[in-house]
């Protein structure tokens, strides 16, 4: 345990001290380059807000709306059927387009249903096996000016909903069912 303290305490300082030690070799200036990087990040990070906000947004009309509410009465009996709790339809929802969003439904599940929950279990792993794949679309591809996204979130939504999947089986199997 001693061993991987110690490795965490210094391989960031280690791996940065590395990389201007042989930026100097390689007679790059380094301080420039890093400048440089500081100033096109910042360009970035202007950029992006508008895409951020737009997201922001949308997903506050969502849930204001009441539209997330009438999807859960739609599908609900459904996931009942094949033995899914209704309470994480909104987690499974919500997580391809906010992870502030889904984090917040994750922490309220397992604060209602308790961590050694099945839902608790299974909040859990829903929100390691999916991605924020709305967000990162708006966000990366709005930086670098992609317009045609469609394959991109075809393919997102599709790993999405693979993930999802996986965990409602993986859960089961290795927890149980409810």
């Amino acid at each position: 345990m001693e061993i991987i303290s110690a490795i965490s305490l210094w391989l960031i300082p280690v791996l940065i001290g590395f990389i201007l030690i042989y930026g100097t070799i390689k007679k790059v200036p380094t301080y420039e380059s890093f400048v440089e990087g500081g100033k096109e990040g910042i360009k970035i990070a202007v950029s992006i807000i508008p895409f951020l906000v737009g997201m922001l947004v949308a997903i506050s009309i969502f849930r204001a709306s009441g539209a997330l509410e009438a999807m859960m009465k739609w599908i609900g009996p459904a996931l009942e059927a094949i033995g899914v709790p209704p309470e994480i339809a909104p987690l499974a929802i919500i997580r391809p387009i906010s992870g502030t969003a889904a984090l917040g439904m994750t922490s309220d599940l397992i604060a209602t249903h308790g961590p050694d929950s099945f839902i608790g279990r299974l909040a859990a792993v829903l929100q390691g096996s999916t991605d924020t794949t709305f967000y990162v679309l708006t966000v990366y591809f709005g930086a670098v000016g992609i317009k045609k996204m469609g394959d991109a979130l075809k393919v997102g939504l599709l790993a999405d909903l693979i993930g999802i999947i996986a965990a409602i089986i993986i859960v089961k199997i290795v927890f149980g069912g409810q």
